[in-house]
């Protein structure tokens, strides 16, 4: 699989709709994961999404997810920029030049879903997110 450029929507807590939205105009196939599904069952966040993917005819991606609980939901600074894809040793690549003299968030470390994945905000203030799938990931 080549790797993934897109973008990465943040929602307090309308992610399905917003994400379901999104399929009904642009059409596709679309994947939503909940926290639940992954052990995340906190209080009334068991049903929010985790991440969303939609994959379109037309060769569009647009991934998207819930806020976790306790992160403040920022309007116009609800995105990040999502790379992703098989190809370790170019994504660590891409990882390391983008986190370099910019500030990291999250690690990139192997994560509760079985991917590598990591987020930074690189020197000119553009958050952005690498995920490296790992097989049966």
């Amino acid at each position: 699989m080549a790797s993934l450029l897109n973008p990465y929507l943040s929602f307090d807590g309308d992610a399905r709709q917003a994400m379901e939205f999104y399929k009904e105009v642009f059409g596709g196939e679309l994947r939503l994961d909940t926290y639940g599904a992954f052990g995340e069952p906190g209080a009334g966040y068991a049903d929010k999404i985790m991440h969303g993917t939609l994959t379109t005819t037309a060769g569009f991606t647009l991934m998207g997810a819930d806020l976790p609980p306790g992160t403040e939901h920022a309007p116009g600074n609800n995105f990040a920029v999502s790379v992703s894809g098989e190809d370790e040793s170019a994504l660590r690549g891409y990882w390391d030049e983008l986190a370099g003299g910019g500030s990291v968030s999250v690690p990139l470390e192997t994560q509760i879903w079985g991917d590598v994945f990591g987020m930074c905000t690189d020197r000119f203030g553009i958050p952005w997110m690498v995920n490296i799938n790992q097989p049966g990931g």
